[in-house]
């Protein structure tokens, strides 16, 4: 014989403790990942953004008028 179901849409429960520690982990996963950009960089490369930074302001003050 054929059986009639009645299907309910229920949603399963989660783990209020573990979909917090996830959400704290993919946060800090990005953070991180900042961290690695901002300061992962060798020492010549910091020297050459510090030298690059020296030559953009001198060529700004050079440019500046005085009134």
């Amino acid at each position: 014989m054929l059986e009639l179901r009645a299907e309910t849409n229920m949603v399963e429960p989660i783990n209020l403790n573990r979909a917090r520690k996830a959400r704290a982990k993919a946060e800090a996963k990005t953070k991180a990942a900042e961290n690695r950009v901002v300061f992962g960089r060798n020492k010549s490369e910091r020297i050459v953004s510090k030298l690059e930074t020296a030559r953009a302001k001198r060529a700004l003050d050079q440019a500046k008028r005085e009134d």
